[in-house]
């Protein structure tokens, strides 16, 4: 794996700090609101319009999955074109390689993601991260940072959809944001934080902590059918991204071997629950994941085998609906 340094692809530099894995920040924070109005960060300018945005995504990511269920729930399918990069990451990082299962860049043209950034600011530096939300008019990059992208898809395009269900209502942002903090630090990061650790006490720390807030998060759901209450938030959400790929690969590829998803009862309930949520099944492709880790991560799995099983049935029953 490789970033960019002036526009210049290079090998990629440690993203360690005395054995812990450090996730560097997103440069491209623009926000697409409903008139173009400044949103929390960066400029403003981009209005939300039907057919001027595009998403540059990765099926097997869990940043950019989330970008792709929310594209798919607020049903903006015909408002926001879509290319998927190949799950394959080699020392160009990201590619359009069709041969791969990548969609190809029909809009760009483009054979690598880091083309998309440099096309953005020739002299980026910095990681080529999905997703990538892309203005096809401003022919720029609005935002690279995930949380801020399904916030935009949640709200800012409502005039151009059927569906307006909001994943983050007013009334229970605080703890939306409460629990958004804490499943990111030792869930959502946790697991690379572990997986990617070079010393043992970095990796014992951050598996500490991520079964603790997994023991945590199923107290929270012996109550309650969802994170925040009664009702699906995007908490949910970004906590079903990482939850959906554990068993077929952080338990093992990363070393977060404590207990598998489906010795919770409560959790594993819960993940059937949201992937069997109308449209959610058909983004998700265990192939790509598990294609992507096993063979893209080389300093982690050095042969690069990518492992048959497990078997795992998310179309099986579950029994959330007792919480109504």
């Amino acid at each position: 794996m490789g970033l960019l340094v002036d526009g210049v692809w290079q090998d990629d530099v440690s993203r360690t700090k005395d054995g812990h894995f450090v996730r560097p920040a997103s440069k491209f924070r623009n926000w697409v609101t409903p008139d173009g109005s400044p949103g929390p960060t960066g400029d403003g300018g981009f209005a939300a319009e039907p057919g001027r945005y595009h998403l540059y995504v990765s099926l097997a990511c869990p940043w950019a999955h989330r970008t792709v269920i929310f594209r798919k729930l607020k049903a903006l399918e015909s408002v926001i074109s879509m290319s998927v990069v190949s799950p394959d990451m080699g020392r160009d990082g990201w590619t359009f390689d069709t041969a791969s299962g990548s969609t190809g860049d029909a809009l760009n043209g483009k054979a690598k993601l880091s083309e998309i950034y440099v096309l953005a600011e020739p002299r980026y530096t910095g990681r080529v991260s999905v997703p990538v939300l892309w203005d096809k008019q401003r022919k720029t990059i609005v935002n690279n940072e995930s949380p801020e992208i399904i916030r935009m898809l949640n709200s800012a395009f409502d005039a151009f959809t059927n569906v307006h269900t909001d994943y983050y209502p007013r009334s229970l942002r605080a703890e939306i944001d409460r629990l958004n903090d804490l499943i990111y630090l030792n869930v959502n990061n946790g697991v690379y934080r572990a997986g990617f650790a070079t010393s043992q006490a970095a990796y014992e720390d951050a598996f500490r902590n991520l079964f603790d807030t997994l023991d945590e998060m199923e107290q929270i759901l012996s109550r309650q059918r969802y994170l925040a209450g009664g009702e699906i938030t995007e908490a949910d959400w970004r906590f079903f991204c990482t939850l959906i790929r554990f068993d077929a690969v952080y338990y093992s590829h990363f070393k977060c071997n404590w207990r598998h998803i489906t010795e919770y009862p409560n959790l594993s309930n819960y993940v059937r629950d949201l992937y069997q949520v109308p449209g959610v099944a058909e983004t998700v492709s265990l192939e790509q994941i598990k294609r992507h880790y096993y063979w893209s991560q080389k300093q982690v799995n050095p042969t690069g085998i990518v492992p048959v099983g497990p078997q795992l049935d998310f179309a099986a029953p579950h029994d959330r609906a007792r919480f109504g």
